[in-house]
């Protein structure tokens, strides 16, 4: 596979980036399509291909089609869960032996797990290829279940909760946000669960959620890097094709009921010492024909200090020390989140009207196309930088593959936010900011000693 050379690609960006593109040229994308090859083995495993020679290491990544939302009520926090317990050794590879594998040859590793996916990755030296197979696919297949490991990384998750969460400033914040906001349970719940359901979660449970949503029929491996792709294909079947499949895990009932006023509450938090304000207003998922429009708004609204929220509010009225506004696009019913901390002095009242009256500024009128200009500039340069990595490349062919059936949406989604007009940033911030869809949480600082 040829791809242009990147000496040919980071001085133009960077004169893009530093100059402006001409406006008739502000909506062509300019990135060369990245090719792969989409194959489904017998078991119903997805398996995408990348060849990308510019270097002799590869990245190979799975991604399992089971986050948060896939979790019943009474056992959340598995996903999560799992997250760990992928690493505590399978039929042939011991406790701790997948992290020594790795890093002894040059690779690092890692997952992650959110709402809508769980994934797993390794980079690697080209000449380890069958290595991050056999490990990807020796857990796939045979991942080692047991009260010792369960309870091992049950404490773990609930120490992480511990300090990411519950002695965390506006932790508990950040869990009702969105319990407030949404009534469905999928997204209504945090990632990391709750510590009542991890402590309540089984080995019987723990078998059960493995062998529904960590089965080759549920997942996608992509391999991107210094590869051929034959080869590479043939080694994956040696490796995963006989992985049996399993009976395919129930839908996701995404189902949001439309929100009828608005939803607010105080938060007293006796870790947080500076007030914050937090607002959401419900959207629609991710890859649908408005999510783009929305996501050019979030990067108009905080894309940087020359936007919008930082301008206003930080500089000009200095009423806060930070302030955003970002789409978080979801495979569901997602969110539109504004946040800001006000500076010493001023109120989170002045806050929510600073951020009402920016966005009533951009109901009223569109962005300036030097705005739009400097947004396409941003999202080229990220699709760029996104070419330079095979990890990022394997990460997001897998991601879509999983979450919209379309691995090619690596090769259209710039296309789709730079065809995004003026006109219709504008259009989505009427559509969507109304008062009766959105949630507020002020949080202030607990009093020395007021708290029992």
């Amino acid at each position: 596979m040829k791809t242009l050379p990147r000496a040919c690609v980071l001085p133009a960006l960077l004169a893009c980036a530093l100059f402006g593109a001409p406006p008739q040229q502000s909506t062509a994308s300019k990135v060369s399509p990245l090719k792969f090859t989409d194959t489904r083995l017998a078991n119903g495993l997805r398996v995408i291909i990348a060849e990308d020679h510019y270097a002799p290491v590869y990245s190979i990544a799975v991604t399992y089609n089971v986050g948060s939302r896939n979790e019943r009520q009474g056992r959340t926090g598995f996903a999560h869960l799992f997250e760990h317990m992928m690493f505590k050794g399978s039929e042939k590879v011991g406790p701790g032996e997948h992290f020594y594998l790795v890093f002894a040859n040059g690779g690092n590793m890692n997952g992650s797990t959110s709402q809508d996916r769980t994934n797993y990755f390794e980079e690697l030296p080209i000449n380890q290829l069958e290595l991050g197979m056999f490990l990807e696919a020796d857990r796939m297949r045979s991942l080692a279940i047991t009260k010792e490991n369960l309870d091992n990384q049950r404490s773990t998750v609930q120490e992480e909760r511990r300090l990411g969460v519950d002695n965390q400033p506006y932790g508990r914040t950040d869990e009702l946000i969105e319990e407030m906001a949404y009534e469905n349970f999928p997204y209504k719940h945090s990632v990391i669960g709750s510590m009542e359901d991890l402590n309540a979660a089984t080995v019987e449970d723990v078998k059960a959620f493995f062998r529904t949503y960590y089965a080759p029929n549920n997942a996608v491996l992509t391999l991107v890097g210094d590869l051929d792709t034959q080869k590479t294909l043939a080694l994956v079947k040696k490796y995963f094709e006989s992985i049996p499949k399993q009976t395919p895990p129930p839908a996701v009932d995404e189902t949001e009921p439309p929100q009828k006023q608005e939803k607010r509450t105080t938060v007293e938090d006796k870790l947080a010492r500076m007030p914050r304000f937090d607002m959401v207003y419900h959207v629609p998922a991710a890859n649908t024909p408005d999510s783009y429009a929305l996501t050019v708004l979030g990067s108009i609204l905080s894309g940087g200090e020359s936007s919008r929220l930082y301008q206003k509010l930080v500089k000009e009225t200095e009423v806060a020390t930070s302030a955003y506004g970002m789409y978080d696009g979801r495979r569901g019913p997602s969110l539109f989140r504004f946040m800001a901390t006000p500076r010493p002095g001023k109120t989170l009242e002045e806050v929510e009207k600073a951020i009402e009256d920016e966005i009533a500024r951009i109901q009223k009128e569109p962005p300036a196309e030097a705005e739009m200009r400097k947004v396409r500039n941003s999202y080229r340069s990220n699709a760029v930088s996104m070419r330079e990595s095979s990890l990022s490349l394997a990460t997001q062919l897998g991601q879509y593959a999983v979450y919209f059936n379309d691995p090619n949406l690596i090769n259209t989604r710039l296309d789709k936010i730079m065809a995004v007009t003026p006109a219709d940033v504008q259009r989505v911030a009427n559509k969507y900011f109304v008062q009766n869809e959105r949630t507020v949480i002020y949080t202030k600082p607990v009093a020395a000693g007021a708290a029992k």
